[in-house]
């Protein structure tokens, strides 16, 4: 479709890293809402959405790409779409060979600790490591005592990378090494190795969790348990329903995709990143179900987002030419429902920063919506950059601090919980995503010629979102 120019009054402010176009008061007062709008409006339920984002963040909790809750999730959607009268495909995929592990200490009673594993860091025997840890310091060659051989050692953060570090402690004798943050954070830092590879386990820990093993070295010595182990062959999956145009046949007709991930980052439950989205999707689905529309809208739930956006890159790498050719939009949420305070702006995240099909319509419905907090932002780092990348209009929803490239502070913690999602905000993300997809999937609009495929820079696709370095 061609750019038309919006009959909206635009606000234009230079952020650092990108343009942001805010919607002004004035103009989302200026009209009413349509009929169509209301279809939607009247019928969005907040409270659906709660209870899948319940469900996805309590009773299942974090849903890691390729574990057992990953496919539980994908069960669930698969199952809630089939009620709401849809045909559901499950596409399954491979997934990278990769480390997972638990580090197991004893500190005034035996408790786990959020770890990231190195790249390159090696597994441990079935059983793990069980052997006493031993302060090196900042890692450096003198910093390693002899009673570092057979011990693991335990590494601040700093001065040396991190493979410096564990050259260091792998000379010394060590047969493990923890890094521990030198800066407070809810998650362990993502320790990389520059693509080498060491013979010992490699895991960063927390600043807190760090100096709480020294201050119990102080008295006693410090038992740990490592376990990392290779996972291979793993899958992931998406789960796709389609919604077939009213008196149309299906090879016709352009698409509209509505789309969110459903998976999340190791120790989070992802309540907002992103059982918000995909909550809100689902029950989009639901309304949309009976809706008559001139155009095929398929609703897609994306896995494995969080270590690189595999699954919507695998899922529009199998669309054929002529799909292709018929698809004309991706309206992508992520991370919608936060009650952060600061996070007063939906952004329309858009890979070149450029208004397209998405947006159009999107400022379109929230103009007669009433709803001035919608901006557009230059930003990639969730799965709309994979609809990018084959040509197709695509956008990301998702809520941020004005003026800035902000998220919420518990992003990817073990914080991202059921309690911190607001349900006026998944009402309003509902009713704007379904007002300008309906507008959209309901018109006979003539589009233009369809954009060329666009290639992203690495610095696009690792700007942001840590699963980036591995979002």
């Amino acid at each position: 479709m061609g750019k038309r120019f919006l009959p909206l009054l635009l606000t234009i402010v230079l952020v650092w890293g990108g343009l942001v176009v805010g919607l002004s008061a004035a103009a989302a007062e200026a009209a009413p809402h349509s009929a169509y709008d209301e279809k939607i409006v009247a019928r969005f339920d907040s409270g659906r959405a709660l209870d899948h984002i319940r469900h996805l963040s309590v009773d299942i909790g974090p849903r890691v790409t390729g574990t057992d809750a990953e496919k539980e999730s994908s069960r669930y959607i698969q199952q809630l779409l089939k009620r709401y009268g849809y045909e559901v495909e499950i596409q399954e995929f491979d997934i990278p060979d990769r480390l997972e592990g638990s580090l197991t200490v004893d500190l005034e009673g035996e408790r786990e600790l959020p770890i990231r594993i190195a790249t390159g860091s090696s597994p441990t025997e079935e059983e793990g490591l069980s052997t006493g840890v031993v302060d090196a310091g900042l890692g450096g060659k003198d910093d390693f005592s002899a009673d570092v051989a057979g011990k693991i050692a335990l590494i601040q953060r700093g001065e040396y990378t991190f493979v410096e570090k564990a050259r260091n402690a792998e000379e010394a004798g060590a047969v493990g090494v923890i890094i521990y943050d030198n800066v407070d954070a809810l998650v362990p830092p993502s320790p990389s190795l520059g693509g080498e590879e060491i013979s010992i386990p490699v895991v960063a820990v927390t600043k807190e969790n760090g100096e709480a093993m020294l201050t119990a070295m102080e008295s006693d010595e410090v038992i740990v348990k490592l376990v990392i182990q290779a996972h291979t062959n793993q899958t992931s999956q998406n789960v796709i329903a389609v919604k077939k145009p009213k008196g149309k046949e299906k090879k016709d007709a352009d698409i509209v995709y509505v789309t969110a991930h459903y998976d999340s980052v190791p120790y989070s439950p992802g309540a907002n990143d992103n059982a918000s989205g995909t909550g809100v999707m689902l029950e989009l689905a639901r309304i949309m179900k009976g809706l008559p529309t001139d155009k095929e809208v398929r609703f897609v739930a994306f896995g494995a987002e969080e270590i690189g956006l595999l699954g919507s890159r695998h899922y529009v790498g199998q669309l054929s030419p002529d799909e292709i050719e018929r698809s004309i939009a991706n309206f992508n949420m992520d991370m919608v429902g936060t009650k952060w305070e600061q996070a007063t702006q939906l952004y329309l995240n858009v890979v070149d920063g450029e208004p397209n099909t998405v947006t159009e319509f999107a400022f379109a419905a929230a103009e007669r919506l009433g709803n001035d907090s919608v901006v557009l932002y230059q930003r990639g780092s969730s799965d709309h950059v994979a609809f990018y990348e084959a040509g197709i209009d695509a956008a990301n929803f998702i809520r941020r601090e004005p003026g800035t490239a902000n998220l919420e502070p518990w992003y990817h913690t073990p914080e991202d919980t059921f309690d911190k999602i607001d349900r006026n905000r998944l009402q309003e993300a509902g009713e704007l995503v379904g007002a300008a997809v309906y507008d959209l999937a309901r018109k006979q609009i003539p589009h233009g010629k369809k954009k060329s495929p666009q290639p992203v820079s690495e610095s696009q696709l690792h700007e942001e979102h840590e699963h980036e370095v591995t979002r």
